[in-house]
């Protein structure tokens, strides 16, 4: 293992500006646009899957789905090869479990808060997602079938049930507690150390994220309001 020195800290601050702007990057508004739509005037007016779903179809909803997974998943993927040989100096906390979710964190921020929309983006819910199923693999490579399987789950879940709002907060969730106690327990003698105390905060941070721009949606659900994801035809 090599070390990474706190004098090279300045990556993190040049990577955090680069996944933000990559997060600016919102499909669903090309997507509309390549379809002489305009997505955010149309349905719920958010630029997300769920939207896309609802007011264009199952199709461009999955390719939305489809390349905000990838912008979520991309740069935490750099992340962990990037810095998968490295510690931090006078610690044993691997480099690549702190950068995978801070290159997250941001694609998150930029896709929440873009600065090209006025600071009107997404919900975040798709990128989130592909976080882990990129992430949780660095672990062991066969967590991807976890994942894909629980993602399968949930899909299922948002189609029969038709509550896209909930499917997609447990769909966040969970994958995020599960990293969490990864990490626990691999940092156990180590959980008071600054660097894993920011691992496990950046966790929270993306999930909390997430909530926070559902905050509408969980104040409908809770209220019995919230709006239907139809993605089959009913008879």
């Amino acid at each position: 293992m090599e070390i990474f020195e706190l004098k090279n800290i300045w990556y993190f601050a040049v990577s955090a500006v680069v996944c933000y702007f990559i997060g600016c990057l919102n499909f669903a508004v090309l997507i509309a646009h390549f379809k002489k739509k305009n997505i955010m005037a149309m349905g719920s007016g958010n630029p997300g899957t769920m939207n896309m779903t609802r007011s264009l179809g199952l199709k461009f909803g999955a390719i939305n789905f489809f390349c905000d997974v990838l912008k979520g998943g991309l740069p935490v993927l750099a992340g962990c090869f990037i810095f998968r040989n490295y510690v931090f100096e006078g610690t044993e906390i691997f480099v690549s479990d702190f950068a995978r979710y801070f290159f997250g964190l941001f694609v998150i921020i930029g896709h929440i808060f873009p600065v090209t929309m006025k600071f009107r983006g997404g919900k975040g819910i798709a990128s989130t997602m592909g976080i882990f199923i990129f992430a949780l693999p660095c672990e062991t490579w066969w967590y991807f079938f976890i994942v894909g399987g629980f993602l399968i789950g949930i899909l299922l879940y948002i189609i029969l049930t038709e509550w896209g709002s909930m499917g997609s907060l447990i769909g966040v969730t969970v994958p995020c507690v599960f990293q969490i106690a990864l990490f626990v327990d691999r940092y156990s003698e180590s959980l008071l150390n600054g660097w894993c105390i920011s691992v496990l905060a950046i966790l929270l941070l993306i999930n909390l994220l997430t909530w926070i721009a559902h905050r509408k949606n969980i104040v409908r659900l809770l209220a019995g309001e919230e709006h239907r994801t139809v993605v089959r035809k009913h008879k």
